[in-house]
C-alpha cells in the first residue's frame, strides 16, 4: 500500500503520446478562450440564480432530521472506527484499514461525493457532530463568543489544515503509521473544536480543511439550494460564479493544485532520483518541493491577476476577483491523480475494514483500461482548464470595460495554458 504516500500509483501508465497530449490541451484552451472572446460578449452566469426546483418529496427526503441524524452518527462511527483501528491495530497500512481510510475514503472520496452531490463533508463531519452535542450537553451558545473571528480568518486555517495534511501524506517520513496518523487526527481536531468553540459553528463553513474542501468541490455539484433554501438543480458555472470571496481563498485554491501537482512530480523519476540523493535528507527534500510547489501555483496566478490590473485598469479585489475560476481546474487535476487510487485501494480498504484476511485483501484491478484511465485523465484535466476559461471570461466582461474584456483575460489564460500543459507533462512522465 506503499502508493499511499505518493498519490495515484498508476498516473504515469497513459499510453497517449506527449505530442497529442500537449497539443489537444492547448488547443482546447485556447479555442475556448477564442470563441467565448468573440461569441460571448456579456455575463451569463449568476451565483444568484434560481435553479429549477426539485420535488417536494425529494426535498422533503433531503431535509428529514432522520437522514441528517444518520449522517451525523454515520460520520462519527466512521470516525471513532478509525481512532480504534489506530488504537488497537496492527501497525500496518497492508492490514490495517486506517490509513486507506484518512488518504483513499476520506481524501480521495470527498471529491466524488461533492462533485455529484454538492458539499456532503458538512452533514458527515464528526467534529461539527462533537461541537454540537457538546454545546448542548454543556449548555453554550452555539454562536461562540466570536463569530467575527471566524469571517476575518476566512479560508486561511482551511489552507493551513490542507497544507498539514498534503505534507503529511506526501512529505512526512511515515504518513501511514498508526502514530503519526493518531498524532495528526487528534491534534487537528483539538484545533477544529477550540476553534468553534470561540468562533461558533460557523467555523466549520470555511474553518475546517475538509469541510472548505468539500463546500468548494460542491460548487461544480448540479446540486444546489436557492437563497430560501430550496434544493434546486442549477448550472455548475451559476453556483461557481457565487463562490464567496473569502480571505484565504486564493490560498486554499492553490494549496490544493499545488499539492495535487507535486503529489505527480514526487513520483517522476528525476524527483525521486533528487530525494534520495538530497544531502538534507528525504523528508527535507519533498518538505522544499511541496512548497515550492504551491508557491509556485500561486505566484503564477497572483501574477496573472496583477497582469490583468495593468492591462484593463482598475479591478475590485483583483486577487479574488477570479479565484473562483480555479475550482474546474483543482477539481480536474484531482480526478486526474486519483481516480485509480480511489477506484483500487477504496474497495480494498472497505473490504480489510470488513474482516479480510490476516495478509490483507489482494488490490482489484482498476475499473477501467489503461486506454481508459488515459482518457479520462487527459479528458478530466483539459475540461476543468475549459470551465475555469469560461468561468473567467464570464467575470471579465462583467467587470471590466467591453473594449478591454478579452485583451484583459489573456494573463489569466497564459497562466492556465500552464497549468494545463504542466498537468499534462505530469501524466506522460
Amino acid at each position: 500500500m506503499t502508493d499511499l504516500a505518493h498519490g495515484v500509483g498508476t498516473r504515469h501508465d497513459l499510453p497517449v503520446s506527449a505530442f497529442h497530449a500537449y497539443a489537444g490541451a492547448f488547443t482546447a484552451v485556447l479555442f475556448s478562450f477564442l470563441a467565448l472572446g468573440l461569441l460571448w460578449p456579456v455575463s451569463r452566469f449568476s451565483g444568484d440564480s434560481p435553479g429549477r426546483p426539485l420535488p417536494a418529496a425529494l426535498q422533503r427526503a433531503a431535509d428529514s432530521a432522520v437522514l441528517r441524524r444518520t449522517l451525523r452518527a454515520t460520520g462519527l462511527a466512521a470516525a471513532a472506527a478509525v481512532l480504534l483501528h489506530l488504537w488497537f491495530g496492527p501497525d500496518d497500512p497492508d492490514r490495517n484499514p486506517a490509513p486507506g481510510a484518512v488518504y483513499v475514503l476520506l481524501w480521495c472520496g470527498i471529491v466524488l461525493a461533492s462533485l455529484l452531490l454538492g458539499p456532503v463533508w458538512r452533514l458527515l463531519n464528526p467534529l461539527r457532530t462533537l461541537h454540537t452535542l457538546t454545546s448542548r450537553a454543556l449548555r453554550l451558545p452555539a454562536g461562540g463568543h466570536r463569530p467575527d473571528l471566524a469571517q476575518r480568518l476566512g479560508h486561511w486555517p482551511a489552507a493551513a489544515g490542507l497544507l498539514v495534511f498534503t505534507w503529511l501524506e506526501l512529505a512526512s517520513p511515515a504518513p501511514a503509521s498508526s502514530v503519526v496518523l493518531q498524532a495528526f487526527l487528534l491534534g487537528y481536531a483539538a484545533v477544529q473544536l477550540t476553534g468553534a468553540a470561540v468562533c461558533g459553528r460557523g467555523w466549520f463553513d470555511r474553518g475546517d480543511a475538509f469541510e472548505a474542501y468539500s463546500a468548494l468541490l460542491g460548487r461544480l455539484s448540479p446540486l444546489g439550494r436557492s437563497r430560501g433554501g430550496r434544493l434546486v438543480l442549477r448550472s455548475p458555472l451559476n453556483q461557481l460564479d457565487g463562490t464567496p470571496a473569502a480571505p484565504g481563498l486564493v490560498a486554499t485554491l492553490c494549496v490544493l493544485l499545488g499539492g495535487t501537482a507535486y503529489d505527480g512530480i514526487s513520483g517522476t523519476p528525476s524527483w525521486i532520483t533528487t530525494v534520495q540523493t538530497s544531502p538534507m535528507g528525504r523528508t527535507a527534500t519533498a518538505t522544499l518541493g511541496l512548497l515550492a510547489t504551491v508557491a509556485a501555483v500561486a505566484l503564477l496566478y497572483l501574477a496573472a491577476a496583477g497582469a490583468t490590473r495593468l492591462i484593463a485598469g482598475p479591478v475590485p479585489h483583483p486577487v479574488t476577483a477570479f479565484a473562483h475560476s480555479l475550482v474546474p481546474i483543482t477539481a480536474g487535476y484531482l480526478i486526474a491523480h486519483y481516480f485509480s487510487l480511489l477506484t483500487t485501494e477504496g474497495p480494498r480498504t472497505i473490504a480489510l475494514a470488513f474482516g479480510a484476511g490476516a495478509d490483507g485483501p489482494a488490490t482489484p484491478d482498476p475499473p477501467l483500461s489503461p486506454s481508459g484511465i488515459a482518457t479520462l485523465q487527459v479528458t478530466a484535466v483539459v475540461s476543468g482548464h475549459i470551465l475555469g476559461v469560461i468561468a473567467a471570461h464570464d467575470r471579465s466582461v462583467r467587470l471590466l470595460p467591453p473594449a478591454r474584456a478579452v485583451v484583459g483575460g489573456v494573463p489569466l489564460l497564459a497562466v492556465m495554458v500552464c497549468y494545463t500543459l504542466g498537468g499534462i507533462r505530469l501524466l506522460v512522465a
